[in-house]
């Protein structure tokens, strides 16, 4: 594919997903850069088996470049993909700088990939870890009946903070096991090992942190919803890799069980295991593949237009580094990016 790609950031717990699912997807850029901080400059990734030199992240970087995946920082993606924009590309952006610009989509390639023809300011979103497998889940749902109301709760992994994350977990878990003393947290906000932990001690004005904010917001503008009623509940659990949501769906008419699951069984993206007996999803079946696991499809007994279910995926494949990937396949598949 005659399509020139760079990706910044490489050297993180995303960036090195990102290759990887890359060569799964099939996605062979004809000319590929990596791009990172200072203190990667010099480093080596491998890519489709040939050894690329990590260059550092500049605006000159970003010359003939049509797509970058960026998973940065936030502050650090203010900052460049404008520039990168300016050079003639395409930006894919993994933080949360750009996720509530009106200019920006926030795009899911199951969910609304004919928002990517409205990137004004030349900027993509990858949206939040929860609201990605969220929103695969609830939109063959909605087109069963008009959504009311969704109520989440999360139980969210330790790679939620990236590889940090799992150094400081997996530090406490050994420790929590033996019977010794537990370090001292270096990227969670307290103990994980043996515990479960809100994400974020800063709360608003009305008690919700910055990831439950995410969630509610993030989930109205991928559906296309600015008045849906979201609530969330965002907490951290002693899990490595897949985040778990327990969602309430209220809809405007009482959808069976049957329609429920008819229609999550045909949607992209989803797999339904509420057919196999006694089985439910897990982090165990969701690490490392791509896919939305929906289970425990049931109704609300308090409310008869409502249904509970219980949804689970790879927050780092799925929701970060596959969608990514995912929209920069819709980006030439859509004529978007032209291949030169």
């Amino acid at each position: 594919m005659d399509v020139s790609l760079a990706v910044v950031g490489a050297t993180g717990a995303v960036g090195e997903l990102i290759l990887r699912v890359l060569v799964e997807q099939g996605f062979t850029p004809s000319k590929i850069k990596f791009l990172a901080s200072e203190k990667s400059v010099g480093k080596t990734v491998t890519f489709r088996g040939d050894t690329h030199a990590v260059e550092l992240l500049t605006p000159a970087a970003f010359e003939g470049v049509q797509i970058v995946l960026s998973s940065t920082p936030a502050s650090v993606s203010k900052h460049y993909a404008p520039i990168a924009v300016k050079a003639g590309a395409i930006v894919v952006d993994n933080s949360s700088a750009w996720r509530m610009d009106p200019d920006c989509p926030l795009v899911v390639p199951e969910v609304n990939p004919e928002e990517l023809h409205h990137a004004r300011k030349g900027i993509v979103a990858n949206p939040n870890c929860v609201a990605i497998p969220l929103t695969v889940a609830l939109k063959p749902l909605s087109n069963l009946s008009p959504l009311r109301r969704v109520i989440v709760s999360t139980y969210q992994s330790s790679s939620g903070k990236g590889a940090t994350g799992l150094t400081d977990f997996n530090a406490q878990l050994t420790a929590y096991a033996a019977g010794t003393a537990v370090p001292e947290p270096t990227a969670h906000r307290a103990q994980l090992a043996g515990n479960v932990i809100t994400l974020d001690w800063t709360l608003d004005d009305n008690g919700y942190t910055e990831e439950e904010n995410k969630v509610v917001n993030e989930t109205r503008k991928i559906l296309g919803t600015p008045t849906l009623g979201v609530s969330a509940t965002c907490v951290r659990v002693p899990v490595r890799i897949a985040h778990c949501e327990s969602v309430n769906v209220e809809f405007e008419r009482p959808v069976t069980v049957a329609e429920a699951k008819a229609a999550l069984a045909e949607a992209p993206g989803v797999v339904l295991m509420d057919e196999f007996a006694g089985d439910f999803p897990q982090p165990l079946h969701a690490a490392g593949t791509d896919h939305t696991y929906v289970g425990r499809v049931r109704l609300d007994p308090s409310n008869p237009n409502a249904l509970n279910l219980w949804v689970v995926a790879d927050n780092l494949r799925k929701g970060a580094a596959t969608n990514a990937v995912q929209c920069a396949v819709e980006l030439v598949r859509r004529g978007i990016v032209s291949p030169r």
